[in-house]
């Protein structure tokens, strides 16, 4: 089962991202937003458990997507994304997929 990582547990309700694999959290609640190296340590523990063909979560605070989407585009040359998209006034939304392959734009030059 693939999984999904969260950036941040707020306030959010992410039920439909499980259609994309089991949840887990890299962070939760308030962060110090300048605590970088501390992000950094606690994200690699859990994302080295991370596949391929598992899923980043935006959420939070750039700074903590960033470094997630680093990190996890360093272990597999490649990112997959887990966006939100509004469906309209009153109606739910969803989360719609993206993936970047970031290995093939540079090795081809370009």
């Amino acid at each position: 089962m693939n999984k999904v990582f969260i950036v941040n547990r707020g306030g959010h309700d992410h039920t439909d991202a499980k259609r994309f694999g089991r949840l887990i959290f890299l962070s939760e609640g308030e962060v110090n937003r300048y605590a970088t190296n501390v992000m950094y340590r606690t994200f690699v523990e859990k994302l080295r458990k991370s596949k391929p063909n598992d899923y980043i979560l935006i959420t939070g605070l750039s700074v903590m997507s960033s470094l997630a989407c680093s990190i996890f585009a360093r272990l597999h040359g490649q990112i997959n994304l887990l966006l939100y998209q509004s469906s309209g006034p009153g109606e739910n939304g969803h989360y719609v997929e993206r993936s970047v392959l970031l290995d093939e734009l540079l090795t081809k030059g370009g």
